[in-house]
């Protein structure tokens, strides 16, 4: 066996004997025949009988021998000066007590870490978000989580740490994000918290980001953030008061994006965003002026019936020209995004209303818009609840109200309509607007 000790060599009698230095020669390592061969300093040529060639190194390590590949010996690949260049620098490990197998262990897994850091430095919040939403998928009941998702998300927080790689996701970008609708929205940036907690938790399950997650509440946003029972009892969406409406929907009807008829149908129809965004044309019955959304895209879970006005009979018109003529199933979306395939976003209402300057108020807030016209229009509250989708007494009594409900709320719309500003929608080309992402 090979000695560590510079100088000697160890035969087979246990005896040292002077260890003799470079003793292969470029010639020899094309030529020598199958077996070992040694050059000194603890190099070897190890030749297969198959004629592979190969450099190995043979140390001690605290008495136990060790043996270490250094690469092929083939033309073109570890020459002989490499080889030597090599097993010098390893021996010099080995006098220094250091296992270079271990070294080699150490860097392979430096390597490792920053290859991977590297990799986790590419995903970004909103693409890492993405992941997690498609392989929800198919435990979420229907298509309106995906679009709560994607909502709110796009809303409140991709604009704070949406393109930021996940691992650098701290927690004064959570409570950027937060701060703004805690008080205000807090149904909703509660839902957002747990949405962004969510995404955090699968980047780290992913192996994506390390460290406690920044959107946690207990025992870390608790500290920061006033706990809902503390918050206002009662935050609605901020909404337009019911008297400005007419001079809103004028201006709203100057504009010829696909945004502006969404928020306008939105209005007119006192629907929920999310019921407008998702709502296709197979859900719309242009003959009887009705337009049925499924109870799995209500919140309550139950069809919901919306008599349509004239003015919303208008908009449709206008989102017509939008529809593919090849949609014969009548598959594709009323308010289509700029992503083939997709639905307008939330966000580009939103946004809307920022370019309106109207950050005052929020899409949603037309519903409490509406509910307050009807309160101060003496419209029965049953009537008006229905209207929203709410519950209607019990059961029973809903059941047997359905087709008398229907045709009050027909007249209620329409004269809800008419608050409004009877002024159909104009006859320019309504174009899709640029997502905001």
């Amino acid at each position: 066996m090979v000695g560590t000790e510079r100088g000697t060599v160890r035969n087979g009698g246990g005896d040292d004997v002077p260890r003799l230095r470079n003793q292969l020669s470029a010639l020899k390592v094309k030529s020598a025949p199958p077996g070992r061969h040694g050059d000194g300093g603890g190099l070897f040529l190890l030749v297969r009988p198959s004629g592979g060639r190969f450099w190995l190194l043979r140390y001690k390590i605290a008495g136990k021998g060790h043996e270490l590949g250094l690469g092929s010996a083939a033309p073109g690949e570890v020459s002989l000066a490499a080889a030597r260049d090599k097993a010098a620098d390893l021996m010099r490990l080995v006098k220094a007590g250091t296992d270079p197998l271990d070294e080699r262990a150490r860097k392979a897994a430096e390597a490792a870490a920053q290859a991977h850091t590297a990799q986790a430095r590419g995903k970004t919040f909103k693409a890492v978000a993405e992941a997690l939403m498609a392989g929800k998928e198919a435990g979420w009941r229907n298509e309106k989580h995906r679009a709560q998702w994607t909502s709110t998300l796009e809303a409140y927080a991709y604009p704070f740490m949406g393109d930021l790689p996940v691992c650098d996701v701290e927690t004064r970008h959570v409570t950027a994000a937060l701060s703004p609708i805690w008080t205000t929205i807090p149904e909703t940036a509660t839902r957002v918290r747990g949405r962004i907690e969510a995404v955090l938790d699968y980047a780290k399950t992913m192996d994506w980001r390390t460290g406690e997650n920044p959107a946690r509440w207990r025992g870390h946003l608790a500290n920061i953030l006033p706990a809902r029972a503390k918050v206002a009892r009662v935050q609605h969406h901020p909404a337009l008061p019911w008297r400005e409406v007419e001079a809103f929907v004028k201006l709203l009807r100057a504009r010829d994006a696909g945004a502006a008829r969404a928020l306008e149908f939105t209005a007119l129809t006192a629907a929920r965003t999310g019921e407008t965004l998702g709502a296709r044309w197979c859900e719309i019955d242009l003959a009887e002026k009705l337009w049925t959304v499924p109870g799995e895209r209500m919140k309550a879970g139950r069809e919901h019936r919306v008599p349509l006005s004239v003015p919303a009979m208008a908009v449709l018109r206008e989102m017509a020209k939008l529809r593919p003529a090849s949609d014969a199933k009548g598959e594709a979306f009323v308010f289509p995004g700029a992503i083939k395939g997709r639905p307008l976003s939330q966000m580009a209402m939103l946004v809307l209303l920022r370019r309106m300057e109207r950050t005052d108020i929020t899409p949603h807030g037309f519903r409490s818009t509406f509910r307050d016209w009807a309160s101060e229009s003496g419209v029965s509250g049953d009537i008006a609840e229905a209207a929203l989708a709410h519950t209607v007494g019990n059961k029973v009594e809903a059941a047997y109200r359905r087709g008398d409900l229907l045709d009050r709320r027909r007249r209620l719309m329409e004269d809800w309509a008419t608050h409004c500003g009877r002024t159909e929608a104009k006859s320019a080309t309504v174009r899709r607007i640029r997502e905001v992402r």
